[in-house]
């Protein structure tokens, strides 16, 4: 007796530029510069300037930080990486 195959799914890829562009966006609609960010999430301005240029990605914890400064929920700052494709989860039907 064979076993049915197994459905292989494919994992989109996560829209990084998506992400980093919702931090600028966040950031800028509160009219905070750099510094400001720095300050109410503990992280190096450094850091968060690269991550908007795409140049880092950051670190769990970073996000954590910066969801906590920002006031924003990390699922409405980590969805923006499904721009694109389907959100995970199980499927309707």
């Amino acid at each position: 007796m064979n076993k049915p195959a197994r459905q292989v799914r494919h994992t989109p890829d996560p829209d990084l530029n998506a992400l980093r562009l919702e931090l600028a966006r966040l950031r800028a609609v509160r009219g905070w510069t750099h510094d400001e960010l720095a300050a109410r999430s503990g992280l190096a301005r450094r850091t968060l300037i690269e991550i908007e240029q795409g140049r880092t990605i950051g670190t769990l914890k970073t996000w954590h930080a910066l969801a906590h400064a920002l006031d924003t929920p990390l699922d409405d700052l980590f969805s923006t990486l499904c721009r694109g494709h389907d959100l995970p989860g199980p499927s309707e039907g």
